[in-house]
């Protein structure tokens, strides 16, 4: 059973007029490394529980490579499956364990094989039990890593393809995207699927702790940093969901947080222990911040001239 944290009772997700609202959220897990099936039933037992939450969330989000734990090197080939194949096995958990008669949207991260290569992938997927009032069981997004982090403590590159695409799409709630991990440390990523009229950022991740020198590690301070900066600069939502537990020696900083698009914190997990953190999302801010916080705006104004002057520096020959 996850902490709760943040999961407020005896009110349901405010719907009114044309406006959107929903309840999200986020799953803070230690997966078993390359253990696929016990990590299945780990994530069937956030479903059940969220069955008792009131009131129940509408989207659930897991961390980065959730089904199987981060750092398998060469093991990757091992536990990658077809995006068909985590819906199946996704749907089944929520058949099982799900809300009589409901629907549920999910966020979750896995290796995927998909046309002879591997990735590190983020699923959107919708899933029904029962008769959820005309919701479709269906995958909606997969979402390729386009950062796989080489550096330091990270080898991805080796063992995974990159993206090489952003998106934003359509959900049962909203205009969303997905981005993984190092992806949201380049700003202009955020920057892309808002453009493309995200209103929610589903963020996931498998942070291990470094860059122990200061008062914060290091890793922590950038993610306080970086989500709520985000946030405010494109007037969006950001729901973050960290990994945690130890792999190798290296332990992942979980964090899982709410944001508003004003960068105001709504709900924040711990930093290494598992939980669930839970707040409201109402879309009506999005519209309102971005009225009041032209950002986004003045951004699309001008974006002629950015891609001209992005197009010379990617044309310009490399200089040491």
């Amino acid at each position: 059973m996850l902490e709760p944290v943040g999961v407020r009772r005896g009110s349901g997700p405010a719907r009114g007029g044309t406006s959107v609202a929903f309840r999200v959220a986020a799953a803070q897990i230690k997966p078993r490394k390359a253990e696929v099936e016990h990590n299945l039933r780990r994530v069937g037992d956030v479903f059940a529980q969220a069955t008792d939450m009131d009131p129940c969330p509408d989207v659930l989000v897991f961390p980065e490579t959730v089904l199987s734990g981060y750092f398998l090197e060469g093991g990757v080939r091992d536990v990658a499956e077809s995006r068909e194949r985590v819906f199946e096995a996704l749907q089944r958990q929520y058949e099982a364990r799900g809300r009589p008669d409901s629907a549920l949207d999910v966020v979750l991260g896995f290796y995927e094989l998909r046309d002879g290569r591997y990735y590190n992938a983020a699923l959107y997927a919708t899933l029904v039990r029962g008769d959820a009032g005309g919701a479709v069981p269906c995958i909606r997004h997969v979402h390729h890593k386009f950062y796989p982090p080489t550096y330091g403590v990270f080898d991805e590159k080796r063992f995974v393809a990159r993206g090489r695409a952003l998106e934003a799409f359509d959900t049962r709630f909203g205009r969303a995207a997905l981005l993984i991990c190092e992806d949201v440390w380049h700003s202009i990523t955020a920057a892309i699927v808002a453009l493309k009229g995200a209103q929610v950022l589903y963020v996931i991740s498998a942070s291990p702790g470094r860059d122990f020198g200061g008062q914060v590690v290091g890793n922590l301070a950038r993610w306080r940093l970086l989500l709520p900066g985000l946030a405010e600069e494109h007037s969006v939502f950001v729901v973050y969901s960290g990994l945690v537990g130890f792999e190798g020696g290296k332990g992942f900083t979980g964090t899982s947080r709410v944001i508003d698009p004003w960068g105001r914190v709504l709900a924040e997990g711990p930093d290494t222990e598992e939980c669930l953190i839970a707040a409201t999302v109402d879309l009506d801010e999005v519209a309102i911040a971005r009225a009041s916080s032209p950002l986004l705006a003045d951004l699309e104004a001008t974006l002629g001239d950015l891609v001209l002057e992005l197009d010379a520096v990617a044309r310009k020959p490399y200089r040491t």
